[in-house]
């Protein structure tokens, strides 16, 4: 970006202001001088939950990646609760995140890349009216086709108000706890929520592990998917941006996975998206290969490892071709032969054998790295 700024957004910045300052300032004091109820306590981590899972579910994995889909009862709550986090409307929300992923970390097009600074990623990008920021709703005309996301774009402040003050004004007149339920269930959930929210566009580009892609700043980081119902994967998440999935692994801690299994179990979703099982090996493998061959470039290793990797990369060379032809075969053996239980069968235990073959071409990178230079 120039070195000019753009002007202030002050409309943003002092509502970012406010908040902040009532929630570091107002929240203790209330809950020191008067406490507060176990009924706002528990709005709080209900609306929390809701609006943190209505955009890692809905406004991410749903609408911007396209990876699943969902029934109208389910759209319908995710736009509602999504919109109670005033993140923006979903049509919003999707066109910008669409180009972070086009031009993430290009420092004029990506509207938080993290290479203008750590500030700048996690909420400095919408506290001035920077070019890259405004969204480009030529990368969502597909949500045009939408009901539920165009009714919400198109009342999407009245629905934001109505949620953020209606809800914990209600609430509180219920149960006699007015102040409280607005504090808890109306300020702290929403700056909290908005900053774990940030962390994405921060954290998950700064700090933690890369063991899929070096082609981009985005990690790994499990604090992160902790905070942000499994978010926090976000180096598989660019590498593999039409998974479901975030947390990939079986024991990740990924929220957002098992609501989108449920709905499926529910039959409120269906058509989930996930990657190969082989090409996230592949990918793995790939950045192993790279990574190792660099050493042994700088380090004086002996001539033998060199011809060791050299061999171990044309057989993963080799492994590809065969998993690319079985592709093809699949393909051209058409959706009559693959009801065939032997065809399948036959199919499926080859694809499992590729699978297992990178499995243990990984181990023996691993070995290969101890030997030759360090852990990869």
């Amino acid at each position: 970006m120039s070195g000019h700024k753009p002007p202030i957004a002050w409309s943003t910045a002092t509502f970012f202001l406010l908040t902040n300052l009532a929630a570091v300032t107002l929240v203790p004091w209330w809950g020191l001088t008067q406490g507060y109820s176990v009924a706002a306590w528990a709005a709080f981590f209900v609306l929390f939950a809701l609006g943190g899972l209505s955009i890692t579910v809905g406004y991410h994995r749903l609408w911007a990646h396209r990876t699943f889909k969902g029934r109208w009862p389910l759209r319908l709550v995710l736009a509602i609760f999504g919109g109670m986090t005033l993140q923006n409307s979903i049509y919003n929300w999707v066109a910008r995140h669409r180009i972070h992923h086009r031009f993430v970390d290009d420092m004029q097009r990506d509207p938080h890349s993290i290479k203008v600074g750590f500030w700048h990623a996690h909420m400095g990008w919408m506290m001035r009216e920077w070019p890259a920021t405004q969204a480009d709703y030529s990368q969502a005309r597909d949500l045009e086709n939408d009901p539920i996301v165009m009714w919400q774009h198109k009342y999407y402040w009245p629905l934001a108000w109505t949620t953020n003050l209606g809800i914990p004004l209600a609430l509180g007149f219920l149960t006699g706890d007015l102040v409280g339920m607005v504090l808890l269930a109306g300020v702290l959930r929403l700056v909290i929520s908005h900053h774990f929210t940030f962390f994405i566009n921060s954290l998950a580009h700064k700090w933690g592990r890369q063991p899929y892609s070096e082609d981009n700043t985005a990690v790994d980081n499990a604090l992160v998917a902790l905070l942000t119902w499994g978010e926090g994967y976000h180096n598989y998440h660019h590498a593999f941006q039409n998974d479901y999935r975030n947390g990939v692994r079986w024991w990740h801690y990924d929220p957002s996975k098992w609501i989108i299994n449920l709905c499926a179990w529910t039959g409120l979703a269906h058509g989930r998206r996930s990657i190969p099982q082989f090409k996230i090996q592949r990918a793995r493998l790939d950045l192993q290969f790279r990574k190792l061959q660099e050493r042994l470039n700088k380090e004086g290793v002996a001539p033998t490892w060199r011809g060791v990797l050299d061999r171990e990369y044309q057989q993963f060379k080799d492994t590809v071709q065969q998993w690319q032809q079985l592709q093809l075969r699949r393909v051209q053996a058409g959706t009559a032969a693959m009801c065939d239980r032997w065809v399948s069968t036959e199919l499926r235990t080859s694809f499992k054998e590729l699978e297992y073959r990178l499995k243990m071409q990984r181990r023996r990178l691993r070995a290969l790295s101890a030997i030759a230079g360090g852990p990869t």
